[in-house]
């Protein structure tokens, strides 16, 4: 132990075999299992889903740190164009009608995740973090293909836009369906296993050599 018992002890609410029987612990766990469970129980501030890809986890890797993969697997986002030289393009959400989305992709080919930085209006502060995980399958399905874990977080600003003078007249906020973003962002990670699925099978390029126009 790099720590004392007796400061763990000290520390309120620890559940842990020195102080609680493993007995206790499982009555515990099996208290906390409920049939039916509130959407906010389940998701609440933070959104995440996952899949298995029956593609190399290294094309599965590729294809989502190229941002324009946005345009093929998301249901709305579409026509991203580079808007400079730091990495930061611009596209469209067509779930609200004139919405310019901003995006930059942060990738670690080492750990295989891959994290879009969006906004809806503008570029100066990315909020809108969604956050990907590349898994080789083997490791931990003992399987072929790849396992995609996504996440989002409840950002302050998705119960009030932070800009409202830059939004089009009228339209709703991206906050107001943060409810759906589990069953949205679900119609979509199914939509990129389809797309990873058919190419690796068909021996299509899983990412297209396209060469982006400037905004």
């Amino acid at each position: 132990m790099r720590v004392s018992e007796s400061e763990l002890a000290n520390v309120p609410g620890l559940v842990r075999v020195e102080n609680t029987a493993a007995e206790e612990v499982l009555r515990r766990c099996q208290e906390d299992l409920r049939p039916t469970y509130r959407p906010d129980e389940i998701w609440g501030d933070y959104c995440t889903l996952h899949t298995h890809i029956e593609c190399p986890p290294e094309d599965v890797y590729e294809y989502l740190a190229d941002l324009r993969s946005l345009e093929e697997y998301t249901a709305s986002t579409r026509d991203f164009v580079p808007v400079d030289d730091t990495g930061l393009w611009v596209g469209k959400d067509h779930i609200a009608e004139g919405t310019r989305i901003f995006a930059r992709v942060i990738t670690n080919p080492d750990a295989m995740t891959v994290d879009y930085h969006c906004a809806w209006d503008q570029g100066e502060k990315l909020w809108m973090i969604y956050l990907f995980r590349v898994v080789p399958a083997e490791l931990v399905l003992n399987r072929s293909g790849t396992v995609v874990i996504w996440t989002n977080c409840h950002h302050p600003y998705y119960d009030a836009n932070p800009h409202p003078e830059l939004a089009p007249a009228g339209r709703p906020w991206v906050g107001d369906i943060w409810h759906l973003f589990h069953p949205g962002h679900a119609i979509e990670l199914s939509n990129l296993k389809a797309i990873l699925e058919y190419r690796h099978a068909n021996g299509i390029p899983i990412v297209p050599s396209v060469v982006p126009e400037r905004a």
